[in-house]
């Protein structure tokens, strides 16, 4: 897809950051839906995974991911979506996800629940 994932923020939170691009494109001409869903699912699996260990190399899953799609995004557009875990324990970890455009725009955002898998707990 040509996404670009930043796992350096202090705050334990996650940045995953696309140049939105034709191959991106529905066919209304706006950013594919499928692809705002699958950043969203990145960037909050990569927070939970990061909270398990710092390289974010803990495996998981999702379980569940409700998306909430607010806006379109545009080709030309670089797309930011950032990704926290807000919660959970052991086995299940709850983590949200919005992406903005580069101007601040909000285009969706989601709540997730994850679980480590492989011997992540």
């Amino acid at each position: 897809m040509g996404y670009d994932i930043d796992l350096t923020p202090a705050d334990g939170t996650v940045r995953v950051t696309l140049d939105v691009a034709e191959k991106h494109l529905n066919r209304g001409r706006s950013l594919h839906g499928g692809i705002i869903a699958m950043m969203l699912d990145a960037a909050a699996g990569f927070a939970v995974s990061r909270h398990l260990r710092p390289d974010a190399d803990a495996p998981l899953v999702t379980v569940t991911l409700t998306t909430q799609y607010v806006a379109a995004g545009r080709e030309g557009a670089r797309v930011t979506t950032t990704g926290r875990r807000v919660g959970g324990g052991r086995k299940i970890h709850y983590a949200d996800a919005e992406m903005r455009d580069d101007t601040g725009t909000l285009i969706a955002r989601a709540s997730g629940v994850f679980k480590p898998v492989g011997g992540t707990t």
